[in-house]
């Protein structure tokens, strides 16, 4: 019996509809422009720039929004290298990375979708789940667990002055995040990561950044989800 194979070009063809499909029936909605003003900065600073436009030039910064929306945050960002004076992270490593932070309730539960920049350059999806524990001092930077994905591909080694987009949106348990409007991580995240909930939100350490972060429309008659604005070392990721 003779074997069909499917030939290089039709190969591309198919993986290329099939990435465009993805996004095409992403079910996330419209994405809103978020300013300085829906974010609860818990570290760092951000400052807020002309045309809804924010910029990050401290070694370590965390925010959420103050409302609660869909699970899904895009950011379009322009990394401009390190911040200088930079800061180790809990574990002691020297890292420089800008992610997206989704179903973040407090500083031990949330799920992160991370784009490493140095030592090494790579996307990193991983939850952080501490049943019980809800401040920095009660669970510090233990339950971190790294998911391996279904599918990926690697994201572009970041220069300063380079202009990029990513997006990571929820739908149940699967985590899909888009770099540049192409699909590059896809996965389950396992029940863990419904086991909490919270907004979503971003996150750098040493790198300097210019962004327009957008999100879902709030959602209505679900402000048990909406923490309000906690800030503090005891916040800190």
């Amino acid at each position: 019996m003779q074997l069909r194979t499917c030939s290089p070009t039709w190969t591309f063809l198919f993986l290329s509809v099939m990435s465009f499909t993805v996004v095409a029936t992403s079910p996330s909605g419209k994405l809103s422009p978020v300013s300085r003003a829906n974010l609860c900065v818990t570290e760092g600073a951000i400052s807020e720039l002309s045309g809804a436009r924010l910029s990050v030039s401290v070694p370590k910064m965390r925010a959420y929004l103050n409302a609660p929306t869909p699970p899904v945050v895009e950011a379009k960002f322009t990394y401009l290298g390190s911040t200088g004076n930079e800061a180790r992270l809990g574990s002691g490593e020297l890292r420089r990375q800008f992610g997206l932070k989704l179903r973040a309730q407090d500083a031990c539960n949330l799920v992160y979708a991370m784009w490493r920049i140095e030592p090494e350059s790579k996307l990193v999806v991983s939850v952080k789940n501490n049943p019980g524990q809800h401040s920095s001092a009660q669970c510090g930077n233990r339950g971190y667990h790294n998911i391996k994905p279904r599918w990926s591909t690697p994201v572009p080694i970041l220069r300063s002055g380079d202009t990029h987009t990513l997006r990571a949106e929820m739908i149940g348990t699967d985590l899909r995040v888009i770099a540049d409007n192409e699909l590059v991580w896809e996965g389950s995240l396992g029940p863990e990561a419904l086991v909490f909930d919270g907004p979503v939100g971003v996150r750098s350490d040493n790198a300097r950044l210019q962004l327009e972060l957008r999100a879902g429309e709030p959602l209505e008659k679900q402000t048990a989800h909406a923490p309000g604005c906690r800030t503090g070392s005891e916040e800190s990721e």
